[in-house]
């Protein structure tokens, strides 16, 4: 959890005099007003609050958030934050990338803050396409997406977001999409996590990739293709006739019919955010025969990385004074004449 004191601030103190440039409809909008609805929620201080974001339609996004931002270079962000998040502790830091940025020549950058654990929000926006360089696959795309590098459909195998950042040791983890009215609470719960939080949004690019989610976020499918991940609660969809259980043979989620009701005898599971292995299942469940897990799937506090490493530098410098003269005189010294 953030440890600042919080402050009274209105959504309008979170915008900029800036024009908002991205494409009429893009889902970066909702995704914009679903922060700085989140920030006065949390009582974040904008003096004190940094973004940074890298390379993409994405990363705009400092520009329009009335605190210190940083546009930096291409998936280099979290090597950006590290060091803000070094220097001043003390600072709130969002991290603002995409799938294309963040999974690509970023994969690296951000496998290594999650690891690290470094006390932060990333917020990768996966709209499963290159949309500033103009529609070219990207490492979350299906197979099939016909785009100009991929003209009769990629072959490649699409990476997982939430499936990476649990790979590469994330401590929480959570999935939403741009206009769900659900994104605030979850970002809430990114803010109050201290550690790395990893939050995949899924976001609509209305020129290269438009609709793409539709088949679960549309209202008229929602509650039957997705499955809201609260810690405690059943993991039910289909407006409650149907769950997930666990297959004690192959160790895996399998869908269950609940009839009238009664989840429990049909053996439905109940969501436990610190269950890392419940975690995997639930990011790795294909689409289809399975709904969409969204919400908080995984949220495990860990010590950060920035708090070891102010221990280990208080630890070397206890009882010693600074003496820029004695140490320069340490060991064998020559005179020259």
């Amino acid at each position: 959890m953030n440890d600042m004191s919080p402050i009274q601030t209105t959504l309008k103190d979170w915008e900029t005099d800036q024009e908002v440039r991205w494409c009429p409809g893009c889902g970066d909008y909702a995704i914009l007003k679903a922060v700085q609805r989140t920030l006065p929620m949390v009582g974040a201080d904008p003096k004190n609050t940094v973004f940074v974001s890298g390379i993409g339609c994405s990363s705009r996004f400092p520009y329009y958030v009335e605190s210190y931002g940083f546009h930096t270079i291409h998936g280099r962000a979290p090597a950006f934050a590290t060091g803000i998040k070094l220097a001043n502790p003390a600072l709130d830091v969002w991290l603002v990338t995409g799938d294309g940025d963040g999974l690509s020549i970023g994969g690296n950058h951000t496998m290594h803050v999650l690891r690290r654990n470094l006390d932060c929000q990333i917020l990768l926006f996966n709209n499963e396409i290159y949309g500033l360089t103009k529609g070219q696959y990207s490492p979350t795309s299906r197979v099939g997406t016909p785009s100009p590098t991929s003209p009769i459909g990629s072959v490649d195998r699409p990476a997982l977001p939430c499936a990476f950042a649990l790979g590469s040791g994330a401590r929480f983890v959570a999935r939403s999409y741009d206009v769900s009215k659900d994104l605030p609470e979850v970002l809430v719960a990114a803010y109050r996590h201290k550690g790395a939080a990893f939050v995949e949004i899924f976001q609509n690019c209305i020129v290269y990739n438009k609709d793409r989610f539709d088949d679960f976020t549309q209202k008229a499918v929602a509650a039957d293709n997705q499955v809201a991940c609260r810690d405690g609660e059943p993991l039910l969809f289909a407006k409650g006739t149907k769950g997930l259980s666990l297959d004690h043979d192959t160790l895996s989620l399998k869908v269950v019919d609940v009839i009238d009701g009664d989840w429990q005898a049909a053996g439905v599971a109940v969501h436990n955010p610190r269950n890392r292995g419940l975690a995997h299942m639930l990011v790795e469940m294909p689409f289809g025969p399975f709904p969409m897990a969204l919400g908080v799937i995984y949220d495990d506090p860990a010590p950060t990385f920035e708090s070891a490493v102010v221990a280990e530098r208080a630890s070397l410098v206890a009882g010693k004074s600074a003496d820029l003269g004695k140490l320069l005189s340490r060991g064998q010294t020559w005179t020259v004449a």
